[in-house]
Order: structure tokens, then C-alpha cells, then sequence
């Protein structure tokens, strides 16, 4: 919970250097961050991101006991099109716009393995259609994590895809990082894959900052595990 981010991110950069993986971003100023523990999410970073539900179809998360704290349990799958669906956001500020500059964010996710679908956003700022986007999202039924941005104004999608899955109803952490010309997911701490983009790639759009999928909509990707700790900071 409280100073895992920290931990994780140290632990990250002695591993990533010890097998010949790109080495870890700076740390960093947390600029978000949700510990889930208190009745109602409270941006713990001090930036006063508040949070806003947003649900269709009943859909709605549930309060679990994780550690000594919280946990937030999103929808189980549900496959038909009349499902319950179910997000949180919070409205889009410069500093939650990193441009060009290094940043990195992330969760603590538990996924079971029947739980996976072709794809549930996690963490997500923006649209690959338009305006730019950062994301964290599970891949595919093997359920692999996986950080994408799309400049903005752009439509190239990059994207680092974990070899590791993470479906397997254990606690993980994920992260991604951005730093340069670099993008890299992070799992328990490891760095599992890297892809290169333009060093003067930039993230900046007015959408906001969703968590747990695009929006309560048909088709938006909806996350159907449990998260914990989300977080974003910048250099």
C-alpha cells in the first residue's frame, strides 16, 4: 500500500540493469494517486484529482479488503452487449499532460485467468482516434499487460506488451514508463519489454483521466478484475 510505489520502483531499475533491460525512468512527482482505502477515492498525491463515477446497467465497484486497506473490484465478465459497465474519472489538467517529458504510471492489479477478454483498460488518458493517448491495459485472453501512447495528433500506436502474463488471481504490479526516446512495462518490479519512439513524441489532450475503461459505453474495454494503488507522476 502506502510506499510500495517507491519500493517497486527501486526494485525495477536493480533488476532492469541486472539482466540488460532498459534501466528505469527517474522517479519522479506523483501528480495522482488512489489507495482506495478510504469510503470514498481520494487523490492521495495532495493535486486534488477527484474522482466521478461513472455507470450504466447497475454497473458499479466494490470495496474489498486488501492488505491492511482497500481494494476496488470492478464488474466480473459478462458477455453479453446489456452489461453492467463501469468507470472513474477524473477531469484532464496540464499536469496530467506530460507532453514530452518522462513519466511513468501504474496499478497494483488482481486478474483472474477466466476473467480475461480481447482487451480491459486499466489506465487511461486519451483516444488513439484523436488528440493523443497514454494507457495500461490487459491484452487477450492470456492476460498481458501491456503501455501504449499515441502522440498527439498522431495515429502510430506504440505499445510494450509483457511476454508475462498476469491473469492468474494473484496481486501484481504493473507499470509503464516513458522516458525519451523509450516506453517500458514493469512487472513485480521487472522490466518485461521495451519499444522505442520519438524522443519528441508528445501526450496532450483534454480527455479525461479513466480508470478501469474508456468510458461507460458499449464496447469500452471495461477492466474485470480488482485494482489497487493507481498512480501517475512526471519528472
Amino acid at each position: 500500500m502506502r510506499g510500495l510505489n517507491t519500493t517497486l520502483f527501486s526494485l525495477a531499475a536493480i533488476v532492469a540493469t541486472a539482466v540488460g533491460a532498459t534501466p528505469a525512468a527517474a522517479a519522479g512527482t506523483p501528480v495522482l494517486r488512489y489507495s482506495f482505502d478510504q469510503g470514498t477515492p481520494v487523490d492521495e498525491s495532495g493535486r486534488g484529482h477527484g474522482l466521478t463515477t461513472h455507470a450504466v446497467r447497475g454497473g458499479a465497484t466494490l470495496a474489498v479488503a486488501h492488505g491492511t486497506g482497500q481494494a476496488l473490484r470492478f464488474p466480473e465478465h459478462c458477455p453479453g452487449r446489456k452489461c453492467p459497465r463501469v468507470v472513474l474519472q477524473t477531469a484532464s489538467t496540464d499536469e496530467l499532460n506530460p507532453g514530452t517529458a518522462a513519466f511513468r504510471f501504474g496499478a497494483n492489479i488482481l486478474l483472474p485467468k477466466r476473467e480475461t477478454t480481447a482487451g480491459q483498460n486499466v489506465l487511461q488518458k486519451g483516444y488513439s482516434s484523436s488528440g493523443g493517448q497514454y494507457k495500461l491495459q490487459i491484452d487477450g485472453k492470456a492476460g498481458r499487460p501491456s503501455c501504449v501512447i499515441v502522440g498527439t495528433g498522431e495515429r502510430r500506436i506504440h505499445q510494450a506488451r509483457s511476454p508475462i502474463p498476469v491473469a492468474d488471481g494473484a496481486w501484481h504490479s504493473v507499470e509503464c514508463q516513458r522516458n525519451g526516446a523509450q516506453l517500458t512495462v514493469v512487472v513485480d518490479g521487472v522490466a518485461r519489454a521495451t519499444t522505442t519512439l520519438p524522443a519528441t513524441l508528445s501526450v496532450s489532450n483534454q480527455a479525461p483521466l479513466s480508470i478501469g475503461g474508456k468510458g461507460a459505453y458499449a464496447n469500452n474495454d471495461q477492466f474485470q478484475g480488482t485494482l489497487d494503488d493507481v498512480w501517475v507522476t512526471r519528472s
